[in-house]
This record gives C-alpha cells, structure tokens and sequence, in this order.
C-alpha cells in the first residue's frame, strides 16, 4: 500500500460549519475519514458578524471531524463567498523574446501576470487567475501553448477578486482555533469541482450553489471558466419570507420548510384551510408552499440574469444544475424547467469514497469539492480538459499572507 497523507477542507456557511478530513494515497486517490457538522453562528450572506461566534462553531466542528477520523487538522482548505466576490473576464498580451520564439512555462507566468494588470477597488485584492485558453501569434484555441513556436503570446484569463477585510476577518477565525489556511478557494469554484462533470463544463453549464446565505454561481464553456457571480439570496431568505408571512418563529419556520415544503406543491383533494402542524405551531400547507415557489422563483430568475440576455441557450446548452443545501427543496428541478424554459437538474458530490453516505447530498458539494481542489498538484490549476495547466502561480500563498498580516490567534 503507498504513502497516505491527511488534507482537511472547511466550509463556514450561513446555516452550518462543515470540516472534512480525507486520506489521500500516493497516487491521489482520496477517501473521506472523517466529518463534523455544526449549526453556524456569527455568518451572514457568507460573511462573519461576530468573531467569537464563528470561531466556536468552527472549532467545535474541527474537533467533531478530529473524533470521527482520529486524526488532527492542522491546516484546510477554506472556501470564501459574500457579495465582496467579483468575478471578469480578462487579457494578457506578451513577446515571446527569445531568438529560438519557443514558448516555455517562464512565459505562461509572464502572460499570466500581464493579464493581473486591471483595475480594481481598492479594498480589493486578487483571489484566483484562471487561465482559459491562451493563443499564440493569433492562433486561439491553444490549451498548453508550451513548446510551441511563436513572436506573441495571449491568455484569455478568469479573474476572480475579493474583498481584504471579509476574507481577513475568516482567516482570523480560522487560525483562531489553531488550524492554517492552506488555500482559499471561492465556494463556486469548489462546488463546481464535486458535482459538475468535464462533459457539462465542455458543453456548456450554469452551475448554483443554492446555499444558506448566497447563492454561488459558475459558468462554464468549452471546458473552462467562463463567468462567476455570487446573489446574496438563498435559503435564509426564503425561511425568513416564511416566519414574517406566517407568523413563526424562525427556527419554526425552517423546520416547516424542511420538513412540509415543495416548490411544486399537490393541492389536488386538500382543501384551502388544510394546515400543518410543528411544535403547537398551525398554517397552512397552500400558504407555506406559495411562499416558497415565489422565493424559488426569484432566485431563479436571478441566476439567469447573471447571463448577457439573449445568449443563455448558446452560451450554456447543457442548462442549469442546482445545488447546495436549499437544493434538497423537492420539485425545485421541476420548478426550474417550468420556469426557465431549459434543461434542469439537481447536482450532489460525484465519486465521493469513503464516509460517503451523509456526503452524496447537495448541502456537501462546496467541502467535498474543497478536498478535490486540495488534491491537486500545487500551483496549478486544472483546465477541465482533462489535463493540467499552469495557472494559479503560488498567488494564493502571497495573498494568504497578505490576508492573514494584523490577524493575531
């Protein structure tokens, strides 16, 4: 049997802490050894409210994990999203100077670095740069241009921006507990990794991480990145329409949801004043179901106007695959279709071994795909062709320390 290490992945929600550990072989293999799941406190739309809070919660969960799997995280991988995440589309342009015109990885860091030059807020900072494909003397389309021959060499790049404070503030909780931050990897990013396919990204697929406190989504196209966004509604919202609506205690309210709740409810033989009941708590089961559709359906329009109008059915023909903990909401695919007019599917963890019962659920996408992106060789980036490309270039390390500067334990 080969050698074995441990990697370890956080996810800090809105609604729930998760941490998983996962042995990895030699070979690269990974099997899940350990879970901890927690109720989350001190988050809002992805971002921390209270320190002390959220550092509780995440420790409780480190040290659930650390029961289950015997073994000690000691640094994760570390999922960011809020409505600080911006992501665009940009260019590098270089001269390839040497007399022989040979493309060599030297260049694809000096294109790559070409393409950071844009602006951005001040309070801004760089979080990932994605090569999507690159182009020498004219030629598009090139997915590993090293070894070829040219004068000029462009890079079609995905970049993707965050705010310091926001990221600064989750990197203090997280070291808090005694754990450092291996990689901060946005939620959509990682989501896309457990449940999308290299057909679906080569196709062309809108990806959406329907979660506590955000919405995360990624577009895909000819097997790259091709646009991210984060909405900051989600299923919080949706339990909050329902408390205010029918007059509930919010915790009430998302028990009711959980439980009694379906974007496409059966009306058929019930009658009007039909109700449910939850801990003494009467309504209506037509009242808490037409709520929910309507959040849905708002949600779902705001996921495709996300899209340039008038190109969602060239851009993504494979559709829209939901996921994420409000992903679980029966007849939310249905109502999807219904409603957008195009194919609609709910996406869960694909090739998850191990612990991986409680993992195949859509709630789990964004930390199962924490550890998938943790398997991969450093300081690259994989170009959902099925190979690899050089890509993220140790940034993630020089911003991790420029996020974690003035965050003492």
């Amino acid at each position: 049997m080969g050698k074995r290490k441990t990697i370890s992945a956080i996810d800090v929600g809105t609604t729930k802490v998760c941490t998983l550990i996962a042995e990895v072989d030699d070979a690269g293999r990974m099997r899940v050894a350990g879970v901890g799941v927690v109720p989350s406190k001190g988050m809002h739309k992805g971002m921390v409210v209270n320190i002390n809070e959220a550092k509780e919660t995440i420790r409780e969960s480190v040290k659930r994990a650390e029961q289950s799997s015997g073994y000690r995280v000691d640094s994760a991988y570390v999922g960011v999203t809020g409505r600080h995440i911006n992501g665009q589309n940009n260019r590098g342009v270089i001269a390839v100077t040497r007399n022989d015109r040979l493309v060599r990885p030297d260049d694809l860091r000096r294109v790559l670095q070409n393409a950071q030059s844009f602006k951005m807020a001040a309070e801004q900072r760089l979080l990932h740069i994605i090569p999507r494909s690159y182009a020498v003397d004219g030629q598009e389309g090139v997915q590993n241009p090293v070894g070829m021959h040219g004068f000029k060499l462009d890079a079609e790049t995905h970049v993707i921006t965050a705010a310091v404070s926001s990221v600064q503030n989750l990197v203090k909780c997280i070291r808090g507990v005694g754990v450092d931050v291996e990689d901060l990897v946005f939620e959509a990013l990682a989501s896309s990794e457990a449940v999308l396919t290299g057909d679906d990204k080569q196709v062309g697929v809108i990806m959406a991480d329907i979660g506590g406190g955000t919405t995360d989504i990624s577009v895909f196209k000819d097997g790259s990145i091709w646009h991210t966004a984060v909405v900051p509604v989600a299923g919080y919202q949706m339990t909050r329409d329902i408390a205010i609506g029918l007059g509930l205690p919010f915790e009430i309210a998302e028990e009711m949801k959980k439980k009694y709740g379906t974007a496409i409810p059966v009306y058929e033989g019930k009658a009007d004043n039909d109700s449910i009941a939850q801990n003494g708590h009467n309504i209506s089961y037509q009242g808490l179901c037409d709520i929910i559709r309507a959040r849905m359906e708002e949600i779902l329009r705001l996921i495709i106007l996300e899209l340039p109008r008038g190109e969602q059915d060239a851009l993504v023909p494979g559709g829209l695959v939901l996921t994420g903990g409000s992903a679980n909401l029966a007849g939310i695919d249905i109502l999807g279709r219904d409603v957008l007019k195009m194919p609609v599917r709910v996406g869960t963890p694909l090739n998850v071994y191990g612990i991986s019962d409680q993992l195949t659920d859509p709630a789990y996408s964004t930390a199962v795909g924490l550890l998938l992106w943790g398997t991969k060789p450093k300081g690259t980036v994989k170009t959902q062709t099925g190979g690899f490309s050089t890509g993220i270039l140790n940034l993630v390390s020089r911003i991790k320390s420029l996020f974690s500067k003035q965050t003492p334990n």
